[in-house]
């Protein structure tokens, strides 16, 4: 099954590629949303800035290929994200983040590009305590695969873990291909790959960038390009039906109504320091 991203305007200008959820596939594994932004240049007018909004139910993760964003939540949590590191926020039973142009950037022009993803968590996990985790770039496990240059930014591949704390099966492999290299794609129980940069090949079937293939139970194809490419891996265990509406991720559309209603009453924690907020959006989740 091939995806094909819907653009989505966040506000002033700043437009994402969504791949999940789309009508076809919803998830894969427990992955239920899949953002690329970028590459876009930002010029000193330009404000892309995200306001406090909240989350509860997942993780997101963000990586950044260029550009730096500085992070901020309601465990008092504040960090520079910069490209090639794992930023992974466990919302849990509730956190509220802002994702704002560092300071020593704004006015000047400014390179973005990288991505964001949500990973439901487990039924157990759901309103596990909210927590913030930063792993720098060079403490992710990086080798050599068919020639293919690989990065393990969660879960385990070919022998090497990644550091980055999960709860559940999954895997993000980051894979550089170049003319000649030939990558095995392990075995998950639901995959996708999608192409970052440059054409691709899945068993030979050229793919260009900018494609989600969802691939089918049990296969493990080979990879391959005629040049210099770059692509995304991700895959797991996928956890059962999850209920998405705006921010929140949730097995019970109880919960998420819920969210709704503490975010319209202003119950969650601030972000020290923020003023703004996003407001909840006019049309309400019923169950």
């Amino acid at each position: 099954m091939e995806l094909r991203p819907q653009e989505r305007d966040l506000g002033g200008g700043f437009v994402v590629r969504r791949l999940l959820p789309a009508a076809a596939k919803l998830s894969v594994g427990p992955f239920v949303f899949f953002d690329h932004f970028g590459p876009i240049t930002a010029g000193p007018a330009d404000n892309h800035d995200v306001r406090p909004h909240p989350h509860v139910g997942l993780a997101t993760v963000t990586y950044l290929f260029e550009g730096a964003m500085e992070h901020r939540d309601s465990t008092g949590a504040v960090q520079r994200i910069e490209p090639g590191a794992i930023n992974w926020m466990t919302a849990g039973r509730g956190i509220v983040h802002s994702e704002r142009t560092p300071a020593d950037l704004r006015g000047s022009v400014r390179r973005s590009h990288g991505l964001q993803m949500w990973v439901a968590l487990p039924a157990a996990d759901e309103e596990m305590e909210p927590s913030f985790s930063h792993t720098p770039a060079e403490d992710l496990p990086e080798l050599e695969v068919g020639g293919a240059l690989v990065r393990v930014l969660a879960g385990e591949a070919f022998g090497e873990e990644s550091p980055v704390t999960v709860r559940s099966s999954m895997m993000i492999l980051d894979v550089e291909l170049d003319a000649g290299d030939a990558f095995p794609v392990p075995l998950a129980a639901e995959c996708a790959i999608y192409g970052i940069e440059g054409r691709w090949r899945i068993d030979g079937e050229l793919v260009d960038a900018g494609r989600m293939r969802v691939l089918d139970p049990g296969d493990e194809p080979m990879l391959s390009a005629d040049g210099p490419a770059r692509v995304i891996i991700i895959g797991g265990e996928p956890l059962g039906v999850r209920h998405l509406w705006w921010n929140f991720v949730s097995s019970r559309k109880a919960r998420i109504v819920q969210a709704a209603d503490d975010w319209a009453e202003q119950r969650f924690a601030q972000v020290p320091g923020e003023t703004e907020s996003t407001p909840l959006p006019s049309k309400r989740p019923t169950l």
